[in-house]
């Protein structure tokens, strides 16, 4: 079949890689209908997550239809018409029975590789480093689903492939970041990044109640289309983020901010941003946390910072002092997936929110690596790429 492989830093290529086969009694096989990359795919192209090999399928943004079903799997059937999860999760582990499916205990099959560097290992993502698992993931022709009882939600008829993607990672984590913000009539919520998952999150925050939303980017089509869903857009290259987002809350700050950037920030945004940028090129540092400094200090006293931006590492200079004497708190997390498919899907049908929105770009898996370089330098006005093996 057909896949996009990772064979180093900006050097993804579509080459022929051996079919998937069912490896497990409750597994499944679909034939990829929808694929799309994500801005996390970006930091394997960049070279900044460890442990990815030359050859690996990437991508975890997948929805298809089930071609083959393992003895053991019983929800499923051949014909059927499924968005999986980028979380890979076993659904009986202590953290699969509370819902914390982004933690699964046994869906990472070397897990004493990342407990070196985190301290434990959360739940195995497709196509992302073999630190969680190396799973082959599904910017391919057909994917192998592990735990396919447990994962992959039906998709009614009326619904397209467009319609429903997102709800593999960027819808549910949007919406997420919003829900950790525990909104309240009149808040405002301020998001960093006006990505995929930060136009999610905006939309999220407004179906959850918030008043105003405050976007921040500096790329003219996601403010644009931030501003379509109703926020007060900021481009940071030509204002000071937390003297405008003081002068729009009277001096008190935002009553939620949402990090959805995480360790790629733009360096040229302030002189730590271009600080972290330098001790990442010397080896000195891991990550470049400016976005998240940035919100804790615009964040009102006794608010909330909610982080759905991927870090990897080690984060240098994080102001806890402002955060620890002003009563912040912070919540985060890799998004359990399978614990919002359901009321997702149900905003969905009833036409609360169409994911589509963030489409930009359509191609083929033939297309997908010069569209990575598209993706990653903002170029064509391009947004969100979504192919169609």
């Amino acid at each position: 079949m057909k896949a996009l492989t990772w064979h180093g830093k900006h050097d993804i290529r579509c080459e022929s890689v051996p079919d998937p086969t069912i490896e497990e009694g409750r597994d499944a096989i679909i034939k990829v209908t929808a694929c799309a990359i994500c801005g996390s795919d970006l930091h394997l192209y960049n070279g900044v997550m460890p442990d990815m090999h030359s050859g690996d399928v990437m991508g975890h943004e997948t929805m298809g239809e089930v071609v083959e079903v393992g003895k053991d799997n019983n929800r499923l059937k051949v014909g059927d018409r499924v968005v999986v999860p980028f979380t890979i999760s076993c659904g009986e582990c202590f953290f699969c029975k509370r819902g914390f499916y982004s933690g699964c205990e046994r869906s990472n099959p070397s897990p004493e590789k990342v407990k070196k560097l985190w301290g434990n290992s959360p739940a195995g993502l497709f196509g992302y480093t073999h630190l969680l698992g190396g799973y082959s993931g599904g910017q391919a022709e057909y994917l192998r689903i592990p735990y396919a009882d447990i994962g992959p939600i039906k998709v009614p008829e009326e619904l397209t492939d467009e319609q429903v993607l997102f709800l593999s990672d960027i819808f549910p984590t949007g919406y997420m970041a919003a829900e950790f913000c525990n909104i309240q009539p009149g808040d405002t919520v301020a998001v960093w990044g006006c990505g995929p998952v930060g136009q999610m999150a905006i939309k999220s925050a407004f179906i959850l109640g918030a008043e105003r939303v405050i976007a921040i980017d500096t790329v003219p089509e996601r403010l644009a289309l931030a501003e379509k869903s109703g926020a007060l857009t900021l481009n940071f290259m030509d204002e000071d983020i937390y003297d405008k987002i003081m002068d729009l809350t009277r001096g008190r700050g935002a009553d939620a901010c949402i990090d959805a950037v995480g360790t790629e920030a733009d360096a040229s945004a302030s002189w730590d941003s271009r600080i972290d940028r330098i001790k990442v090129a010397t080896f000195m540092g891991t990550d470049r946390p400016h976005v998240l400094r940035q919100a804790i200090h615009c964040c009102r006293n006794f608010g909330t910072v909610s982080i759905v931006g991927v870090y990897g590492g080690y984060l240098d200079k994080i102001p806890m002092g402002s955060a620890i004497n002003r009563g912040l708190t912070f919540k985060m997390a890799q998004t359990p997936v399978q614990h919002y498919l359901p009321l997702l899907m149900e905003r969905i049908q009833k036409g609360e929110i169409d994911p589509s929105f963030v489409i930009t770009h359509r191609a083929t898996l033939d297309d997908g690596p010069d569209l990575y370089k598209t993706f990653r330098d903002k170029q064509d006005g391009c947004i969100k790429v979504v192919l169609k093996p």
